[in-house]
């Protein structure tokens, strides 16, 4: 199993972008798939996760600024993040819950002020 993520850069405070995490299966297989963070000298920490039925939970600091979605055609689950602050910098990661979790590679995101 393998877990693709891109679409990180540069931007500055106040912009958005938006990641993909690209699946070599489908995604319906996976009993949950998130994005996480990790900011330096900080913990992993949730962003978003969408459960096999489409239920979605957010970390308080992101909710009603990010997105999460998927495109089952795509096997691709997507973090559109909006109004972004420095705060958000941070390698995200995106997850997949098979029997076990699988992680793809870390893609930054740097917010400049």
């Amino acid at each position: 199993v393998q877990l693709q993520a891109s679409g990180g850069g540069l931007v500055q405070a106040g912009g958005s972008l938006r990641l993909s995490c690209v699946a070599s299966r489908s995604i319906f297989s996976f009993q949950s798939m998130g994005w996480y963070r990790q900011a330096p000298g900080k913990q992993r920490e949730l962003v978003a996760q969408i459960s096999r039925p489409g239920s979605t939970n957010y970390a308080d600091s992101v909710k009603g600024r990010f997105t999460i979605s998927r495109d089952n055609a795509k096997n691709t689950v997507y973090l559109q993040m909006n109004s972004l602050t420095p705060e958000d910098t941070a390698i995200y990661y995106c997850k997949g819950l098979l029997a076990y979790d699988y992680w793809g590679q870390g893609t930054q995101v740097t917010v400049s002020s």
